[in-house]
């Protein structure tokens, strides 16, 4: 009888029996969602494996990331049904509610959009490997922009007016961003950087009076290596206001070298000294001969003037081609008998007359 009794009291305007019923029903329930979502992600992960798109990928990932916290609240809505709860508990829970969807919305939404971001990011890494930070960035942007609506959806459901809210963010925002205009500036032009691809990692640039190999653009700072071994860390604004000279993406180097032979060669060599400057040039592979003048009388040479241009823009190339030249015209004009100048000064001395006999008083 006692036992019955007890079973029969009241709280909160269900009995005990029911309250028990209520807590067996929300166990079951959530154990039930549980082993529902494992086994869905179990058969969508069997299909991927079959199946060359990502969608698939994606409805699991999204299966995977389903939390604990949003079947805890679709189960006590579930038992809702079964109690009678007051006005205040029904509100709370109905609050509750939709917490919980919201939270697992801004969940599957931040996932869909690292799914489709991470998917561009491997299709084009290879020919541009800097859309990582890109990517970086927009995955954050958008992580705040969601968690951000959350935040105010909840708030309103919660009976805040968001109007005034919102109101004073933008004031605290336009506060927040005057403190960290450097960081913000930085970040954007990380971006600037991603998206206009002045330059990309790999390449070899000259900024001011440094120069190196760009090995990581990030959010704030890109580093470079320098020819010396160490590296450089330039914020991305500073980087952006300066000149950049990109040489990986010369298409042709342009070359250009001066000698000069003594002024005692004689007129018919100087003339045959540009035709075999040019055969010297067109000789080499990999080059295009532009121009060989006669160029100036130095102060202890006569000055010829030579351009050509490499038709690839690899640097020890150029060197390696350059020495070949130097090396045929020292055998060329050795075999014509002309000489190199090199800087000299003639000293003419003028011998002072012979002072006059002095004439006797």
């Amino acid at each position: 009888m006692g036992g019955t009794a007890i079973w029969s009291m009241t709280f909160a305007g269900n009995t005990v029996t029911a309250w028990v019923a209520a807590l067996g029903v929300f166990v079951v329930t959530i154990m039930a969602l549980r082993l529902l979502t494992r086994l869905i992600g179990r058969q969508v992960r069997r299909l991927a494996k079959g199946t060359a798109n990502s969608l698939d990928d994606l409805i699991g990932d999204l299966v995977d990331r389903t939390n604990v916290l949003f079947l805890s609240v679709a189960a006590l809505w579930v038992v809702s049904y079964a109690l009678v709860l007051p006005p205040r508990a029904a509100q709370a829970l109905r609050v509750l509610l939709v917490f919980g969807v919201l939270i697992q919305a801004a969940v599957w939404v931040s996932s869909v959009a690292d799914h489709f971001l991470t998917g561009y990011r491997r299709r084009v890494q290879s020919d541009d490997p800097g859309i990582a930070t890109a990517m970086g960035a927009v995955s954050f942007l958008v992580r705040v922009a969601v968690w951000g609506a959350v935040l105010l959806i909840a708030l309103d459901t919660l009976g805040v007016d968001i109007t005034t809210l919102i109101a004073g963010l933008g004031v605290g925002g336009i506060a927040v961003a005057l403190a960290v205009q450097n960081v913000l500036g930085d970040l954007f032009a990380s971006l600037a950087i991603v998206l206009d691809k002045p330059f990309v990692v790999g390449d070899f640039i000259d900024v001011g009076e440094h120069m190196g190999v760009v090995e990581n653009v990030g959010l704030k700072t890109t580093r470079v290596r320098s020819l010396s071994g160490e590296e450089l860390v330039i914020s991305n604004s500073d980087l952006l206001s300066s000149r950049i000279r990109n040489y990986k993406r010369m298409s042709q180097r342009r070359a250009l070298f001066e000698i000069g032979v003594v002024y005692g060669t004689p007129s018919d060599k100087l003339r045959r000294i540009p035709e075999l400057i040019r055969k010297a040039v067109e000789s080499r592979d990999n080059t295009r001969f532009d121009r060989s003048h006669f160029k100036s009388f130095g102060d202890s040479a006569l000055v010829f003037e030579t351009v050509y241009y490499m038709t690839v823009p690899d640097y020890n190339s150029y060197m390696d081609t350059q020495q070949a030249i130097n090396l045929e015209l020292y055998q060329r004009f050795e075999a014509e008998e002309i000489e190199f100048a090199y800087p000299t000064q003639t000293l003419f001395l003028k011998p002072e007359p012979a002072a006059a006999t002095a004439q006797p008083a």
